[in-house]
């Protein structure tokens, strides 16, 4: 049993994941009940460091999230924080040897949000890495519980996963990362005149990661598959919402999955994952 203030640090970071996403908040219920709290420690702690660079405009953002990486890595070293946030991460982080490269490839992709603007192709592949398919493994930990010849069976598609998933973000967000932020992140594309060739170049190259991720979910274990086949699910049904409009379309609107959508779609993967009946 955990102690109160660990329990109340773990209870933060369920309320950030629920507030800031309905679509991970429904992804999270879908797991196994072990996996929960391990899980929204992981989102809170990727969350506010990218509400850092994301949102605190008027607030000096490189001290803030120098701040933040060094009160993370004191607290995994000492094994507690103040910080309910890092609190309840350092606990995963120890429990589950989360490798500390993960951590620092994830914050390093933070660093790069406070001055990157435009990224070339090994820039890309570098904050993709960081950004998204570290936090797949963190993941991937918690679900292999120290299974490392599982890990390493499964690195791959999760790697896979989690780059299809930002991929889609960046086409979903691409008006409020130029407009907001003044970012473009896929390389050599210009926003202004973001054509329909380049926009089916990266649409091609997200459909094969989504294939070669689907692979690594069926193997997943069963108390973790539901969960995320559900997030495949969802961003699928999202990315073909973005795949049947024109570049000038996603350049002036967000393209989003209804709430209403998305508790039907919880349902259907809910039945398929009980019939061992997953499909693309």
């Amino acid at each position: 049993m955990k102690d109160l203030y660990t329990q109340t640090a773990f209870d933060c970071s369920k309320l950030i994941t629920k507030t800031y996403s309905t679509s991970f908040s429904l992804g999270i219920r879908t797991l196994n009940k072990k996996y929960h709290e391990s899980i929204y420690a992981i989102y809170g702690f990727v969350r506010y460091a990218d509400e850092i660079v994301d949102t605190f405009h008027d607030h000096n953002k490189e001290e803030l999230l120098a701040r933040f990486k060094s009160d993370t890595y004191k607290s995994i070293e000492e094994k507690i924080s103040l910080n309910p946030v890092l609190h309840s991460f350092q606990e995963v982080v120890n429990q589950y040897q989360i490798d500390l490269d993960l951590i620092e490839a994830f914050l390093i992709s933070m660093e790069m949000d406070l001055s990157k603007k435009d990224y070339e192709d090994p820039e890309y592949e570098k904050y993709i890495y960081g950004s998204a398919e570290v936090i797949g493994l963190m993941c991937l930990k918690v679900f292999l519980d120290g299974d490392e010849k599982k890990y390493q069976e499964l690195l791959k598609p999760a790697k896979h996963l989690g780059s299809a998933f930002q991929k889609v973000n960046f086409l979903r967000d691409i008006k409020s990362d130029y407009d907001e932020r003044g970012r473009v992140y896929f390389p050599g594309v210009n926003f202004k005149n973001f054509s329909r060739e380049e926009k089916n170049q990266i649409e091609s190259d997200i459909k094969e990661e989504f294939k070669q991720a689907l692979i690594g979910i069926k193997l997943l274990p069963s108390g973790a598959r539901a969960g995320v086949y559900l997030a495949y699910i969802y961003y699928s049904v999202l990315f073909k919402k973005i795949t049947k409009l024109s570049p000038e379309k996603i350049k002036t609107e967000r393209i989003r999955v209804p709430n209403g959508k998305k508790f039907l779609l919880l349902i259907k993967c809910y039945f398929l994952h009980k019939l061992n009946f997953i499909v693309a």
